[in-house]
């Protein structure tokens, strides 16, 4: 049964895709949780700082995803990071030739201090403004690094636009992996062409999380499909994502300048969105099981 499974397989697949088929990996919530977060000594070390895609650039580390728009009026900031690689991330912007002093809007992925903690420093150093979604701001506010209070200079709700200097981010709430969680969407042009950038948040389910009974959030397991819903939703030509595991970059980086644009990936995109949310599947199963056993 198996072998006339394979063959009817092979004839219907062209024999590249029915290999990468076959070899499909199911990720578990805790693999894609090591995979994206990495070692300490990942989250420190800088990754080398490139151009991504018109006027979106990597500045962030091995394993914490930070990234530069450029603009004529400034530039955005996307994850300040935790405060200690903050220092880091200056460095990538200078050697990219930029001023990291010229950064006038903080935006962040999601209010875990491994993406925002760095804000308050970043303001200190650039009187940046720090913007963050609505459904975040009540974590952002007990994130006090030093006991420095958390900058927000303007509160963001779904749909709002970010503009600065010709270039327009759009905020789309995709919550679960926090309450706030946003997903940065823009238009960005590169060689006569214009291309959808997109930057997941994270979907990914935190170690402990109870997405069945959940007394703080008990509608958590619909706020996480709705996260889902809104990707399927978004056109995407490029995909990034707030840790540089979840866009493949250590794969594609090696390919740059040696033929078309490694990071244009539209269907790295749906297959992000399909693991991370197979992985939530299994998590919200598993624990629908546990609890309709206690009944």
């Amino acid at each position: 049964m198996f072998s006339a499974f394979r063959i009817l397989v092979t004839l219907l697949i062209p024999a590249g895709a029915a290999f990468l088929w076959a070899q499909a990996k199911v990720w578990t919530a805790q693999e894609l949780f090591q995979r994206n977060v990495g070692t300490k000594e990942q989250q420190e070390t800088p990754f080398p700082p490139h151009q991504i895609i018109g006027n979106v650039y990597y500045v962030g580390t091995q394993s914490l995803a930070a990234f530069l728009v450029v603009t004529p009026e400034g530039n955005i900031l996307i994850n300040s990071a935790f405060e200690r690689t903050v220092p880091v991330i200056r460095k990538s912007v200078t050697d990219l030739g930029f001023r990291f002093a010229d950064t006038k809007i903080v935006l962040g992925s999601h209010a875990h201090a491994d993406h925002m903690e760095g804000d308050a420093m970043v303001k200190e150093l650039t009187e940046a403004k720090v913007m963050a979604m609505a459904e975040d701001v009540p974590a952002l506010e007990n994130m006090k690094p030093g006991r420095k209070p958390h900058p927000i200079d303007r509160v963001l709700r779904d749909g709002d636009e970010v503009t600065l200097g010709g270039t327009t981010l759009v905020a789309h709430l995709t919550p679960g992996h926090t309450r706030g969680c946003t997903t940065w969407s823009m238009k960005v042009q590169e060689g006569g062409k214009t291309y959808d950038v997109v930057v997941i948040g994270s979907m990914g389910v935190n170690a402990g999380t109870k997405l069945v009974n959940n007394p703080q959030v008990p509608d958590i397991a619909d706020e996480y499909k709705r996260g889902f819903r809104v990707l399927r939703g978004l056109a995407c030509d490029v995909p990034l994502g707030s840790h540089p595991a979840m866009y493949d970059l250590s794969e594609k980086y090696p390919k740059v300048g040696k033929g078309p644009n490694p990071f244009i990936d539209r269907a790295g995109y749906r297959t992000e969105v399909d693991i991370e949310e197979g992985a939530f599947l299994q998590v919200l199963e598993q624990q629908q099981k546990e609890a309709a056993a206690k009944k």
